[in-house]
């Protein structure tokens, strides 16, 4: 694995009530989760989307509080790497943030994505409505008949059991801006542009 190795066994139990700390949301802004397997680049995906006003890099599905990075990489806490959306309805819609997540990532592998293989980096839709819920299964099963492939990402409520999305430490947020030569090589040396250019085709991402 060219990003890190990962050892151990990872379960992804239940989600968690979102998590307003230290990240004031406007009244009018609902607030989206994603996993698209490195949060580096599902972070980078979501920052190029007109309408969304906050993207933080984290972990959430897990079953220890406020675990560090170094935590998560030892395995064993359950979280995978997500990100999450702050977004204005009236510029961006759910299904377009949808769109962007399903286009940034790989979601027809159950062990991760593509060079970035273990349970830490499997994909996952944590949703925070009947709405976001909705819309995300049918579009899992729309992206299902596209690729004419199984597709292993989870959708799940944050109704169910579980502890809030925990931000990881600074050094990793907007990872692709502050450490953009160590971002570039990494991308390059997973494959990645290649990899979702073969799945996606002209839905790639471009930049």
């Amino acid at each position: 694995m060219l990003k890190r190795t990962f050892l151990g066994r990872v379960v992804l139990a239940g989600v968690m009530a979102l998590s307003l700390a230290g990240n004031a949301i406007a009244a009018d802004s609902q607030v989206a989760v994603f996993a698209g397997g490195c949060f580096w680049s599902t972070q980078k995906a979501f920052d190029h989307v007109k309408g969304v006003t906050n993207t933080r890099a984290g972990f959430m599905g897990g079953s220890v509080k406020s675990p560090s990075y170094e935590d998560v990489v030892r395995g064993g806490t359950g979280h995978v790497e997500a990100v999450e959306v702050t977004y204005d309805p009236d510029k961006v819609s759910y299904q377009q943030l949808l769109d962007t997540f399903w286009h940034s990532t790989d979601p027809t592998n159950p062990r991760g994505v593509i060079c970035d293989l273990g349970d830490n980096y499997r994909t996952a839709v944590f949703t925070f409505s009947d709405a976001q819920y909705n819309a995300a299964v049918a579009s899992k099963q729309a992206v299902g008949k596209q690729l004419n492939k199984p597709i292993y990402t989870l959708v799940v409520k944050s109704t169910q059991t579980g502890l809030p999305f925990y931000p990881a430490e600074a050094y990793h947020q907007h990872y692709w801006q502050t450490h953009s030569d160590h971002y570039d090589r990494y991308v390059i040396g997973c494959g990645r542009p290649g990899a979702l250019k073969k799945l996606w085709g002209d839905q790639a991402p471009k930049y």
